[in-house]
């Protein structure tokens, strides 16, 4: 990897950073160009000394990311190209099109890492493919873990063990609308069934003639002519019964129509209802959400996604997998406690915001003092001074991960894992069943005084 000379077009400070940051480690120069023009491009790569040897294009979005790398190909043509893309039908393109092109993602970098502090905080890292999942044990040492291959059963069972939940506590997980409809068709078939059980037992009559009378008073379309010469107390029961009925049918016609025509993202029952046992609740459904939602939904793991922005781009697709999402401020207690945070297995704050992930992190930690907490992090100070006061069970640095996954691709090394395991970057490779600590990769001279920094331009200018 020594003497590499790569380009990292970024519109990420702390991810082209953090890359740029890991070639300069293994003894490779960088050049790094923050969300430059066509221009700035063009001069740029025309004023460098000798030719580069790669190209990584490091950006959240699939937009910029598509345009700075069919623009890389203009001006390098053949050159080692790598691209940070989320949209698998985009990157299947690209790839085909660029042989030159290697397509990264960078939910693929993190989501291993969360995978595992969900389901087994043992394990550094999880990796399903098929029925079997590829594991990386935490080290006891300062050396890298051992690697395993799991059956998927052996990380869903633990998911058993939590006690069932109440009528109450699936009523309560259950959003306004759906209360509204739950609660009306309940006291509908209550009516239904006091007025079945008054009509055999004071009127006198066959249970099937009963029936048929509750149903024409519960549908408004009449009433029993026995009632006419029944008691007192009956006739009244009997109008407090159709009034009551008369605004119950209102409220369940309402609910059923509004769930019919609403972008509903939870269901009452089935495949999108809220889970309230042995599950995972998501909060932040971004790109590193959905993805880490899918993936535990695939391998049988009960999973609720926590939104607060309603017309957030990875929704649809949320909806098209299955996947209940909450609508609402993850931090929020309340919230927390409707999705039954106690009886969850984990909570993961994988939101784009660091801060607002640590909110979360801290609001879960009250509501559930128990509960397994994993935070999506930068790295900063802020994440670890709270991390000292906070018990919280993984905290996956996601600059430090897609940093060295982008700069281990771009000098040809292709890792399928990064991941970090006792304070270490680690990698995980397909042609191999060891673990590589990537400090081994360290040039001679990667002293921090030796070490050359990385050179940024703008503009066209050094600086």
């Amino acid at each position: 990897m020594a003497g590499r000379r790569i380009v990292i077009i970024e519109d990420d400070e702390a991810l082209g950073a953090s890359a740029a940051a890991y070639v300069s480690r293994w003894g490779g120069t960088v050049h790094r160009l923050p969300r430059p023009d066509d221009t700035t491009l063009r001069r740029t790569l025309r004023q460098l000394e000798h030719p580069v040897d790669g190209i990584a294009v490091v950006s959240r979005d699939d937009i910029v990311a598509l345009r700075y790398a069919l623009l890389a190909e203009h001006l390098e043509p053949g050159v080692r190209l790598v691209v940070t893309l989320f949209d698998r039908t985009v990157a299947d393109e690209v790839a085909r099109t660029l042989p030159n092109c290697t397509v990264l993602s960078m939910t693929d970098a993190i989501v291993p890492s969360l995978l595992a502090g969900c389901l087994a905080p043992r394990y550094a890292m999880l990796r399903p493919h098929g029925d079997r999942v590829t594991a990386v044990r935490h080290g006891h040492g300062p050396g890298p873990g051992v690697v395993e291959q799991l059956p998927v059963r052996d990380l869903t069972a633990e998911g058993h063990r939590y006690p069932r939940t109440s009528v109450k506590a699936w009523f309560r997980s259950l959003g306004t609308s759906a209360k509204a409809l739950v609660a009306s068709l309940a006291a509908l078939l209550t009516s239904f069934a006091v007025d079945i059980a008054l009509g055999v037992v004071v009127l006198h009559e066959h249970w099937t003639d009963a029936t048929w009378n509750a149903a024409r008073t519960l549908t408004t379309i009449g009433s029993s002519h026995a009632a006419d010469h029944g008691p007192g107390w009956y006739k009244l029961v009997s109008a407090a019964t159709m009034l009551a009925v008369l605004v119950l049918a209102a409220v369940f016609t309402a609910s059923v129509v509004d769930r019919f025509t609403g972008h509903r993202l939870t269901a009452i029952l089935g495949a999108r209802s809220i889970p309230r046992r042995g599950h995972v609740i998501v909060v932040g459904l971004g790109q590193v959400g959905l993805r880490l939602s899918a993936q535990l939904k695939d391998l049988g793991v009960r999973v609720v996604a926590v939104e607060r922005n309603p017309q957030a781009a990875c929704l649809p697709l949320a909806r098209a997998r299955n996947i209940p999402v909450v609508l609402g401020r993850g931090g929020d207690r309340f919230l927390l406690e409707r999705l039954a945070a106690r009886r969850a297995r984990g909570v993961a704050a994988v939101g784009s915001d660091g801060l607002e992930n640590m909110a979360v992190a801290v609001a879960a930690r009250a509501v559930a003092p128990d509960q397994r907490i994993i935070l999506r992090a930068g790295g900063d100070e802020v994440t670890t001074d709270s991390q000292s006061l906070f018990r919280i069970g993984a905290v996956c640095d996601f600059p430090r991960i897609v940093g060295a996954f982008v700069a281990a691709s771009v000098l040809d090394s292709e890792p399928t894992s990064v991941f970090i395991s006792g304070g270490r970057t680690h990698a995980l490779f397909s042609d191999s069943d060891k673990v590589v600590d990537l400090a081994a990769w360290d040039a001679d001279d990667s002293s921090p005084q030796r070490t050359p920094a990385p050179r940024s331009w703008h503009n066209g200018t050094r600086r």
